[in-house]
């Protein structure tokens, strides 16, 4: 784990990061919030572009809780059997389309706890919800997150839950509503797990990463 990179020198990566790509966008394609709360609760140890083939189909016939509803519990399961898990994944699709329908008229709340009592949703979920559709400061660590923030001293920390405070507590407010998405695609496309592309990092002078590829 790398110590915890000073200010400026996180206002220059994040600087780059803008420069590179202004607005960068979620890879979970979604017609509306509700489904961008299915895709991102489906994406759970399974690909975006994995998801993305599953619930292209699914949602052009089911894109509010109530038509979810109408399609079934064999009908999700139909259409998101190539992702994984997706036999618990779908009862929780059902679920929450019935919370939705019974509790907030067919809505989606948006508080973070509200996002939370929905089964299958959880803080990473949440905050992905709440950045994505809400334009919410809100910092979803999933696995790149982590990744980068450790190696790169950007937001370093032993749990998730330290990795989004230090995230929180250490990048810039003009930077915060797309931190996590600078940082997941970061991750994905170049910081990788196994053998991240240095050679052509964007911030490799500013990274405190000791094993850097050449």
């Amino acid at each position: 784990m790398a110590r915890q990179l000073d200010y400026h020198t996180i206002r220059e990566i994040f600087a780059r990061f803008q420069q590179a790509e202004p607005e960068p966008k979620g890879e979970l394609e979604h017609v509306n919030v509700y489904t961008l709360v299915v895709a991102v609760a489906l994406s759970a140890q399974s690909t975006d572009a994995g998801v993305n083939k599953a619930t292209r189909a699914l949602f052009k016939i089911a894109d509010t809780p109530q038509k979810m509803l109408d399609l079934g519990l064999d009908g999700v399961i139909d259409h998101i059997k190539t992702i994984g898990l997706y036999r618990q994944k779908a009862k929780n699709v059902i679920k929450l389309s019935q919370i939705l329908v019974d509790e907030y008229g067919g809505e989606v709340p948006n508080s973070r706890a509200a996002l939370q009592s929905l089964p299958g949703v959880g803080r990473k979920t949440a905050n992905v919800v709440l950045n994505m559709w809400w334009e919410q400061p809100a910092q979803a660590v999933d696995t790149h997150i982590f990744r980068v923030g450790n190696r790169t001293g950007i937001a370093p920390g032993k749990t998730v839950d330290a990795v989004e405070r230090a995230v929180e507590d250490n990048i810039p407010a003009d930077f915060q509503r797309h931190a996590h998405h600078w940082l997941i695609l970061h991750g994905r496309y170049h910081c990788k797990a196994r053998k991240p592309l240095c050679r052509t990092c964007i911030i490799r002078d500013l990274c405190q990463y000791e094993d850097k590829t050449e």
